[in-house]
């Protein structure tokens, strides 16, 4: 379905404060004079349309513009520096750039240096507003479905564009795969209300929202330029009545590190669905909000790619504690061994899914997208994940391949020690990593942010290194600890790694 097919009186979109918000009747009707306009200005089938912006509820006018139109969406990460924006810019090929009006001196800039786009649009300005009260909202005869186009978060390296191949069709006739998928797993539909805490330029919260307002519900987005607020996000909860949500592990950490009496000051018995990926949930940490919210937590694992998605409901990770669920349902689950060989239940590989064919391809990149290909197998694909499936095809994730620690020869899982080191109390943050060692080659390392009122220094250091070495074998520990101020994370939680692996290697 589509915007204009709902009540336009009912609210499709609404910041979290109630300070913004869109009806569908306007949402149909801007999303429509949007499109004309782009359409006027030159744009076709496959052309490219970058976005600029906040968690500001005309993303989603963008957004349909875009999927009625046949663009590819380009959302641009904000908290980017200005030459890493301009190069996602000049990298898709935009002809188009909206921005945002708290990023209009980002914008600016950008503009200098990725001259490309020819149309500019600006929400503080009035050119967005004048553009679109010069268009007309009627509907034409055919509105080719368009996509999105986002980037990885680049935590290990140059942020890749993940092209799809343009689904044919109408906008009004069709459904994109993310609908497909996720309205009847999760029961989307007029009475939902979707809370949104993370920053629109992700895959999962901007095709989540595709997801509510294509079924006739109502999302609810938090700001996106200051930090992931906890106590917020209960607020929002209440005060919207939200059924559903969409989460990262690390949201559900600070959540829970909370004060017991600000925890319980909210009423969260609404939700029906909390939705998590992005990475692997500890297993404490994922018991524990199910103690307090009840079983409505539900995880999938996936990427931007869309390559092929796992899912996990609260019974089945219950009975597997620590599973993200099984395959098939883009795409057969494959773990193969360092030779491309399919390996057996149990044994750790990387994760593969075979599609019929090549679900996408890194845009400008072939090399990448090779890389990214099974060697005998081309419609096999990997984003680097390492894991193994028991007996039942339930997948059970390891680490990023890139992030592995290979101490002595022996190969060492950083996530598995950094899930045990979260639930410690004096740590608020934590990231292992792999450091230079002369007689072993790598050895593991600690990097954690203090919680509040925790010393760093030799005694928190032993007294982590206890802590682990009391859980896990011996070898997987940390040889020693660091303490920082602040990790690298990317607004959604991901931990920005090889940034930090690399101020520890020559």
């Amino acid at each position: 379905m589509y915007p204009g097919a709902y009540d336009p009186a009912r609210t499709a979109v609404v910041t979290a404060d109630g300070g913004r918000a869109l009806t569908y009747g306007q949402l149909e009707d801007r999303s429509l004079q949007l499109a004309d306009h782009l359409r006027s200005a030159g744009l076709r089938v496959g052309d490219h349309l970058a976005l600029l912006s906040d968690n500001d509820p005309r993303v989603l006018e963008v957004y349909w513009a875009a999927l009625r139109s046949g663009l590819y969406l380009t959302v641009v990460n904000h908290h980017l520096t200005a030459d890493e924006a301009a190069y996602i810019v000049r990298d898709c090929g935009a002809k188009a750039l909206v921005v945002a009006a708290p990023l209009a001196g980002l914008g600016r800039t950008i503009a200098e240096s990725a001259p490309g786009p020819r149309l500019r649009l600006d929400f503080d300005d009035g050119s967005y507003e004048r553009a679109l009260a010069g268009a007309s909202p009627r509907p034409p005869d055919h509105q080719p479905r368009g996509a999105d186009m986002l980037y990885s978060s680049g935590t290990t390296g140059l942020p890749k564009g993940i092209a799809p191949t343009l689904p044919e069709g109408d906008v009004r006739e069709t459904m994109s795969v993310a609908q497909l998928i996720f309205q009847p797993m999760y029961g989307f539909g007029e009475d939902s209300v979707y809370l949104c805490p993370a920053p629109l330029y992700h895959a999962a919260p901007l095709r989540f929202c595709l997801v509510v307002t294509a079924t006739g519900g109502t999302v609810v987005l938090m700001d996106s330029l200051r930090s992931f607020d906890p106590e917020a996000a209960l607020a929002a909860i209440e005060r919207h009545r939200v059924t559903h949500s969409q989460w990262v592990p690390t949201m559900f950490v600070r959540m829970l590190k909370l004060p017991r009496e600000v925890r319980d000051a909210y009423d969260v018995s609404s939700l029906k669905v909390a939705v998590h990926a992005a990475a692997p949930c500890p297993v404490e940490v994922k018991r524990r909000m199910m103690d307090w919210w009840g079983p409505v937590l539900y995880e999938y694992y996936a990427a931007t790619e869309a390559n092929g998605i796992t899912f996990a409901g609260p019974d089945e990770w219950l009975r597997r504690p620590g599973t993200v669920g099984r395959g098939g349902f883009l795409g057969e689950l494959r773990i193969c061994d360092d030779d491309g060989k399919v390996v057996p239940a149990g044994e750790t590989g990387t994760v593969y899914f075979e599609r019929d064919e090549l679900p996408f391809r890194y845009h400008n990149d072939e090399a990448r997208t090779r890389e990214a290909q099974h060697p005998e197998h081309p419609n096999w694909t990997t984003t680097g994940d390492i894991g193994h499936v028991d007996e039942d095809g339930y997948l059970f994730l390891t680490d990023r391949k890139a992030f592995t620690v290979i101490s002595g020869g022996v190969n060492i899982y950083p996530q598995e020690i950094e899930d045990c080191l979260t639930l410690h109390p004096a740590v608020s943050d934590v990231a292992v990593v792999g450091v230079p060692d002369a007689e072993m080659g790598e050895a593991v390392k600690a990097v954690v942010q203090p919680a509040p009122g925790a010393a760093p220094g030799p005694a928190l250091e032993r007294e982590l290194l206890d802590f682990v070495r009391a859980r896990m074998a011996h070898y997987k520990a940390p040889r020693s600890v660091d303490f920082t101020a602040e990790l690298p994370r990317t607004p959604t939680g991901k931990l920005a790694k090889s940034r930090l692996r690399k101020s520890y290697w020559p």
